[in-house]
């Protein structure tokens, strides 16, 4: 069970960086650590602010960890916040932490209204934090789910201009049913998180489930990238994403790494990963 609970930890390996207590350096780049956005101590934040930002130029880019929803911190996705500063200078980076799943409190839609939330917190100080209204979100496993979810369902206050899914799972009903292997512990874990099956509560998988809102007025741009042998997210859902988009002519691309498992991907793989995040973005968000 433990392999539901993967994070990005073989990243750390490939990025290595580390942050400090609230800064501003003489460029005026600003970094503040554990920005809270709602009540609770897991509605954290970090914030990299980059110099000479603007409400016109500015971009956002919005990340989210993984961990079957149940674990993982901002600290996974930390690590490569130097490598983002340095391949997307022109971004804001806001690091967000969310309420994890557990019985019987924080189960599903918990973590995506956090986004949500974060989101909103984020849209609210953007004259303060001198950022614009393109958003961009960025997830890993769970939190590519989550990245894509708030993307394509909500379209105020900000509608995203971009989403960078990592493996993350697009159709919660079928990743249930239809689980990697036949493993049905991965079934049990997803119902696990949300709390129910979706013989229980199809309309909450359904509302829970990137896929069910892409429309022609509602998806953005999409980069989609995934591991051939996912031992817990089959290539398959990213797949029936790009398949919608490309059947509204939305603008998108998949990336699959054939040798490629949950996120334990070479440095190479992650270099080329990187590669094809730059470039897209720089295409679709001007």
């Amino acid at each position: 069970m433990q392999k539901i609970l993967i994070t990005l930890t073989s990243i750390c390996f490939f990025f290595a960086s580390c942050t400090k207590d609230e800064t501003t350096d003489p460029s005026g780049a600003t970094t503040m650590m554990n920005v809270s956005y709602g009540s609770s101590t897991a509605q954290k934040m970090d914030v990299y602010l980059p110099a000479n930002r603007s409400t016109i130029s500015t971009k956002v880019l919005v990340l989210i960890h993984g961990g079957g929803w149940t674990s993982g911190d901002k600290s996974d996705f930390g690590v490569m916040v130097d490598t983002l500063k340095k391949r997307l200078p022109d971004y804001a980076i806001f690091n967000i932490n969310y309420r994890l799943s557990a019985s019987p409190n924080n189960l599903f839609p918990t973590q995506e209204l956090d986004v949500k939330a974060a989101t909103e917190f984020i849209y609210n100080k953007a004259a303060e934090y001198k950022v614009s209204n393109k958003f961009v979100f960025m997830g890993a496993s769970a939190g590519g789910h989550l990245a894509m979810l708030q993307a394509y369902k909500y379209n105020t206050p900000v509608k995203a201009k971009a989403v960078v899914s990592f493996f993350g799972p697009g159709d919660l009903t079928d990743m249930y049913n239809n689980p990697v292997g036949g493993n049905a512990l991965l079934s049990l874990a997803l119902a696990g998180a949300i709390g129910l099956t979706p013989q229980q509560d199809p309309g909450l998988y359904a509302n829970s489930s990137p896929i069910t809102f892409i429309n022609s007025s509602s998806a953005m741009p999409t980069i989609l990238l995934h591991g051939g042998l996912d031992p817990l997210v089959a290539p398959s859902q990213s797949v029936a994403v790009r398949n919608k988009l490309n059947f509204l002519n939305i603008a998108n691309q998949y990336v699959l790494y054939p040798t490629g498992g949950h996120g334990d991907w070479s440095s190479a793989t992650y270099t080329d990963a990187f590669n094809n995040i730059q470039a897209f973005l720089q295409l679709n968000v001007p």
